[in-house]
């Protein structure tokens, strides 16, 4: 019976981890695969969580830009805004716990500072007074091309 630093193991390789659980259950050694089990669960769970916040940054730098810049709005901004919502669509149908009150309690401000801190980037300077944007502005907003570059 080999032990498995399950810690160090799902840090490295998640295919690896379960692998290694398998291998465990047939070996009988129920606890150990367990601890494995548990050590994989949360590391995907904080994968899903990063890729959660991600794709707000990026939708939620769109939306600025959009505000800040409408000389600028592209079909690729339109697209980049639709995709970034139908990811985080797909990672909330996949992960329930991504509830509403989850992204404006746990991720909304932190995201909406590192949005804003990647449009300064962008455009290489600093926004004097930032928009504010809310639940609609980034959920729900319509962001098409009308013309002369009208919303």
């Amino acid at each position: 019976m080999k032990t498995v630093d399950w810690q160090e193991l799902v840090t490295t390789s998640h295919y690896q981890t379960a692998v290694a659980i398998r291998d465990a259950l047939q070996e009988g050694n129920v606890d150990d695969a367990a601890t494995g089990l548990e050590g994989l669960i949360d590391a995907l769970s904080r994968s899903d969580a990063r890729a959660l916040r991600s794709h707000l940054v990026r939708l939620m730098q769109h939306v600025i830009k959009w505000r800040l810049q409408p000389q600028y709005r592209s079909q690729s901004w339109v697209a980049t805004i639709a995709i970034q919502r139908q990811e985080i669509a797909d990672l909330r149908i996949e992960n329930p716990r991504f509830t509403d009150a989850y992204i404006r309690e746990r991720l909304w401000d932190r995201c909406v500072q590192l949005a804003l801190k990647e449009v300064e980037r962008d455009l290489n300077q600093v926004i004097p007074v930032p928009p504010v944007l809310n639940w609609d502005d980034v959920f729900e907003a319509d962001y098409e091309l009308h013309p002369h570059g009208q919303q």
